[in-house]
């Protein structure tokens, strides 16, 4: 199966897929959207009736749609990653929420964690390398330690002033579409066991949930590709 032409053609799973990962990836940042709402949000606007959201959170949800939307059509190009590209997609991750210019201009912390991140002077060479070294994992066979580490290795970055997070689950499944591999969703569920693993740099442990995941969603393909 060519999964990227699977998720473009069938429109159940299409929606499905682009739901999930927005609500997750939403949910693990502390959005309060619902699945039901988001999916309202995104491809049932007739229904749509949300009240408690903030406009924040509602446009944290129309932005993820559109840029996996546009992603989607890139893989299908075979476009590679390059600093362009990367902050396209956190630009419009953030979108009517904040300006995001390019890579951050100040030092950054994230609450509870013990990790210090690049200073924004470096950011351009910490950058540089790991475009390389991504798109070199896109002319090569991979394992799902080898997108467990990539994934760990962008997070450590953190290059951007807000959006990381949700920049970076995207570009897992950048890479495991343009391999033609089954995409993943870390769900809400997860959360915990998720941000540990990245907090301690426990690749072993992020690429076994990774796997998990992914024959959780070859299970749900599967199951779309008969209905």
């Amino acid at each position: 199966m060519k999964y990227i032409d699977f998720i473009k053609t069938n429109q159940n799973y299409f929606e499905d897929f682009v739901t999930r990962s927005t609500y997750h990836s939403n949910a693990i940042e502390g959005s309060t959207l619902s699945i039901h709402e988001t999916y309202a949000l995104l491809f049932d606007s007739q229904h749509c009736n949300i009240q408690n959201a903030s406009p924040r959170e509602i446009y944290e949800a129309i932005n993820h749609k559109k840029i996996l939307t546009i992603l989607l059509d890139k893989i299908t190009d075979k476009e590679l990653l390059s600093h362009d590209l990367l902050i396209q997609i956190n630009q419009i991750i953030n979108d009517n929420i904040i300006y995001v210019g390019g890579y951050r201009l100040g030092p950054i912390r994230i609450i509870g964690s013990q990790k210090k991140f690049p200073y924004p002077n470096e950011l351009n060479d910490y950058m540089s390398q790991f475009i390389s070294q991504y798109n070199d994992l896109i002319e090569k066979e991979i394992t799902m330690t080898d997108v467990a580490k990539m994934h760990s290795q962008y997070e450590n970055i953190h290059p951007f002033p807000d959006g990381n997070g949700r920049t970076g689950r995207l570009l897992i499944n950048y890479l495991l579409l343009m391999k033609n591999q089954c995409p993943i969703v870390i769900p809400i569920s997860k959360r915990k066991e998720y941000l540990d693993y990245m907090e301690n740099n426990s690749i072993d442990l992020l690429s076994q949930l990774f796997e998990e995941l992914q024959k959780e969603e070859i299970e749900r393909i599967n199951d779309f590709s008969q209905m």
